[in-house]
């Protein structure tokens, strides 16, 4: 198949929606970047790579991190991860405290904010240093310079009141062990994460080869994690439009307020897209329509 003529053909097509989202201004390191960013990778598991756009440019993954975070937390807690995080879809904002008083402190998966507070939570008990040890670990997804963008993590920590509420409101059900400070400080440096979509899609390579990394072999997680990751990618990876995504796409992926969408096909390949437009439910709204596309021309979802 020809995946370089179907994402240019994607692309040129999608260019007509840009200006119909907006990006996410309410962090304001986010605000000033140019909307009309587009950019698509794909990695294939049998080590070919395609791109288009701006696939190379590095922008904040922001939530998509999320995914790194459980994929860690399951490594180093295993099981007893799900005694304090469920897995069922949320059908709320991500940052909905609501949902979260009614279910006594246990955020319904790691997807949503409070989930992956618990998570990041996790870590600390587990980890010496999970900053440098986060960067470390997606560096060893066949990625390199990985870093943290300190002026977006800065201005998350500067406005991001919800997540101090509600990680304040867990430690108050006896769901967070460490320090507030500590879980929001490696929590927000996460979502800071600077990455490509040519990163984006190699790191997500081994959710689509069975938990081993393509090429160096590495084994990231058993086959029943990675199924049950990719499981929750589709069911919560989009908060309350997760059904829609996978009525419209098919496949399991990741969002980020930064634009970002990561997806997987299992056995197949990973493709990651950046546009920085958002539509309403905080989604990038010309990402959704480019894996659409996609997934439709190309015939390939999990369904």
């Amino acid at each position: 198949m020809d995946y370089q003529a179907i994402l240019n053909e994607i692309v040129d097509e999608a260019r007509a929606f840009l200006g119909e989202g907006r990006v996410a201004s309410y962090i304001p390191a986010l605000a000033n970047v140019d909307p009309r960013k587009l950019g698509v990778a794909i990695e294939t598991v049998n080590g070919e790579q395609f791109a288009v756009g701006d696939a190379t440019e590095r922008f904040s993954i922001q939530s998509i991190s999320k995914v790194f975070n459980l994929v860690l937390g399951i490594r180093v807690a295993g099981d007893d991860l799900w005694q304090r995080v469920g897995v069922e879809p949320s059908g709320n904002r991500f940052n909905s405290l609501v949902q979260l008083e009614y279910e006594n402190g246990i955020p319904r998966n790691p997807f949503i904010n409070a989930g992956a507070l618990v998570v990041t939570d996790v870590l600390l008990s587990h980890l010496r240093e999970p900053n440098a040890e986060m960067l470390s670990f997606v560096e060893s997804l066949r990625c390199s310079s990985i870093y943290y963008d300190e002026e977006v993590a800065v201005s998350e920590r500067e406005t991001g009141f919800t997540n101090v509420a509600l990680v304040n409101f867990m430690k108050a059900h006896g769901n967070i062990s460490n320090s507030v400070d500590d879980v929001l400080n490696v929590y927000f440096h996460q979502c800071s994460i600077e990455m490509s979509c040519e990163g984006l899609a190699r790191s997500f390579l081994f959710l689509a080869n069975g938990g081993v990394v393509p090429g160096s072999g590495e084994r990231i997680l058993t086959s029943s994690q990675t199924k049950r990751v990719n499981a929750i990618m589709l069911t919560c990876g989009f908060y309350d439009e997760a059904g829609q995504f996978a009525y419209r796409v098919g496949l399991p992926g990741k969002s980020g307020v930064g634009g970002g969408i990561v997806a997987v096909i299992p056995d197949v390949l990973s493709i990651a897209v950046w546009s920085p437009e958002l539509n309403p439910r905080g989604n990038s709204l010309v990402g959704i329509h480019v894996l659409e596309q996609f997934t439709t021309l190309t015939g390939m979802s999990i369904f």
